[in-house]
């Protein structure tokens, strides 16, 4: 298939854009910048696109057979001086399914959303917390664009780890530093509560799934392994060699504050994928703590070769 990546410079896009080539796909990645020359997306075709801003036409996407959306806006997007709540909610809640029907209009026959889990894993905050309402108005506003030749499903997913060669990861070399004791004062712990974690291997596989097996309309729920966010940051401890176990505390931490816990602190979101649908989509388990090795792997190299 001729394969569109939206926000294929990143992490979760430009993983998933490897992958797919990897299986035979003809892939373009599309984004608002260039991905880094040191990384291997450098060399993919690249399609300028900021969907947000509506740049993108029907001609932009005619010629493609399936688009795999990984540009959902979060906190790392809202621009300086922006409300965060009016950004999210047009962002996700409106551009985004206008991206989609355009994607309809171009003939493109199959799509996939990568989205956020928390909007099946706690309904609740849908009303509550201005985020997680846009990321059901995405994941309800893309699927309901599906329509006969055009099948779309979403990925929703909880938290990703793992590493793209050459690609920068601030948040966990960030981690890695901490887990060095680079951080300054910062004391050695990590906040109560915890949530599912998943691998981007693991996610990059659900896509492949999604394109080839996934049902039109369906909003799959997947992830791996429950984890504390305490048991979290003592894989990186583990990562680098050390015997360090996190304890947990009821506080916020800088490298997790609060307002970045939607469900709060202490809260618990936890969840088991459905087997069957874990099957069809056919992506692997049990692979969190080998994609932070991973990560602090790649970190690790990086500090090595500025030194």
């Amino acid at each position: 298939m001729k394969i569109l990546i939206v926000g294929g410079t990143g992490l979760i896009g430009g993983h998933a854009a490897l992958h797919l080539q990897s299986l035979g796909h003809e892939i373009t990645i599309a984004a608002r910048n260039p991905p880094p020359a040191a990384t291997p997306m450098a060399k993919l075709a690249f399609m300028p696109l900021d969907y947000v801003e509506g740049h993108a036409s029907k001609d932009d996407l005619t010629g493609f057979d399936a688009l795999v959306f990984a540009a959902g806006n979060d906190i790392r997007h809202v621009p300086a001086g922006a409300d965060a709540p009016t950004h999210w909610l047009y962002a996700n809640g409106e551009a985004l399914p206008r991206f989609f029907a355009l994607a309809r209009e171009a003939g493109v026959r199959k799509a996939v959303l990568i989205g956020s889990f928390y909007p099946q894993v706690e309904p609740s905050l849908v009303d509550s917390d201005p985020y997680v309402r846009s990321r059901h108005l995405a994941c309800a506003g893309a699927r309901a664009q599906a329509a006969t030749g055009f099948d779309v499903c979403s990925l929703n997913a909880p938290f990703i780890v793992g590493s793209v060669p050459g690609l920068p990861s601030p948040i966990f070399e960030t981690y890695t530093a901490y887990a060095q004791g680079k951080m300054g004062d910062i004391p050695v712990f990590g906040p109560t509560g915890g949530t599912n974690f998943m691998s981007v291997q693991s996610l990059s596989e659900a896509v492949a799934g999604a394109l080839t097996d996934g049902e039109s309309g369906k909003a799959y729920l997947v992830g791996d392994e429950n984890i504390t966010f305490a048991e979290f940051f003592t894989l990186f401890f583990k990562s680098i060699g050390s015997d360090v176990v996190v304890p947990a505390k009821d506080q916020s931490h800088p490298l997790l504050p609060d307002e970045v816990l939607s469900a709060g602190r202490g809260i618990p979101v936890r969840y088991e994928p459905d087997a069957a649908e874990t099957k069809r989509l056919a992506y692997r388990r049990g692979d969190v703590e080998r994609a932070v090795r991973e990560a602090v792997a790649q970190v690790l190299a990086g500090q090595a070769a500025a030194a």
